[in-house]
């Protein structure tokens, strides 16, 4: 017997409740963009993220390839959430994970990872990606000191585009009953918007793909100019999207257009979405929203536009809910 979702009512483990997240219509908050707004919910995933869809594709492709054995160590460079969804494959399947992160992410995401087993080490964000101290540097250089270790790296692993392309991408397509017109979603990695991307315009080529960007990341000028500009690249606040690198799972082929999004806009856009729809959401799910505010007036009438949301917004409770924290970043009075 399975629920309205298609989840099974009793599940062998935890990681059979990934996928199938609920679809929401935005209300008030969505007054004025034209056509309907639909909200993907991804927090409804074990993990509170979308990134446990791809974590668990990664480390069953890799046992079916051989590439770790019973007992080995998972290390892999991580915002936060994907590190989240290896630790429950971890647990389950038995095996050890060490996860990089840079210091700029939020003590709740170090926390969980912690409480979860995992052990975490912090590298600095202001260096760059080739610099030994970075947290790619760093997770590369255990890879290759502890024997059997495996390295997902979900920038350029094609399993995290393949879950997506897999699940994700059919979820909004029979969701939506194929009216979609418009995806929106912030773009760091790249494997959620080009998966679903490359399902959707399997099924209908003309749905318009749109990648959220932050300021500080080179995504939005190498995908209008192909130019890679330093100048492009600073120090930003906003967790999960953005990058100082082009991962091999961005698909710039199948993305219509990028939007960039100020710190300040997501954060404040993200507290806007908890009072105004009670979606209690993550720093990079305001940035998505606030990105289709900002291009709404590309929108037809007719449009079916559905934004993804990455995670929970429980992870920021240190950040983007904490008054003093936007005080001191100059985001409210």
């Amino acid at each position: 017997m399975k629920n309205p979702m298609g989840a099974p009512t009793i599940c062998n483990t935890i990681l059979d409740t990934i996928g199938n997240t609920p679809m929401v219509r935005l209300n008030s908050i969505a007054e004025d963009i034209p056509g309907e707004v639909l909200a993907k919910v991804e927090y409804f995933n074990p993990g509170h993220s979308t990134k446990d869809r791809m974590a668990l594709q990664m480390l069953e492709n890799a046992e079916k390839q051989g590439l770790i054995k019973p007992g080995g160590t998972i290390i892999e460079c991580t915002s936060g959430n994907t590190g989240m969804g290896l630790a429950i494959a971890a647990i389950i399947k038995g095996y050890q994970l060490i996860c990089t992160m840079s210091d700029k992410q939020s003590q709740e995401k170090i926390d969980t990872l912690t409480a979860m087993g995992a052990k975490v080490y912090v590298c600095p964000t202001d260096v760059a990606p080739e610099h030994k101290d970075s947290y790619y540097s760093v997770a590369k250089k255990f890879n290759s000191e502890i024997p059997n270790s495996f390295f997902p790296n979900q920038y350029d692993n094609p399993g995290n585009a393949l879950a997506h392309f897999n699940s994700t991408g059919p979820e909004i397509w029979e969701q939506t009953k194929g009216r979609i017109t418009h995806f929106i979603v912030g773009v760091g990695t790249g494997g959620t918007i080009s998966g679903v991307a490359k399902f959707l315009k399997s099924k209908k080529p003309d749905i318009q793909i749109w990648g959220i960007d932050s300021y500080g990341s080179i995504f939005k000028k190498y995908h209008e100019t192909g130019e890679f500009d330093n100048n492009e690249i600073y120090s930003y606040i906003t967790e999960g999207i953005g990058e100082d690198i082009l991962p091999e799972n961005v698909d710039f082929s199948l993305i219509d257009r990028f939007e960039k999004v100020t710190d300040k806009d997501g954060a404040l856009t993200a507290r806007e979405l908890a009072s105004k729809e009670a979606l209690f959401l993550g720093y990079s799910s305001g940035s998505a929203f606030q990105g289709l505010r900002q291009l709404k007036h590309l929108l037809p009438e007719d449009a079916v536009s559905v934004v993804l949301f990455h995670d929970h917004g429980s992870r920021y409770l240190g950040k983007v809910y904490n008054d003093a924290w936007m005080k001191e970043q100059g985001f409210i009075d």
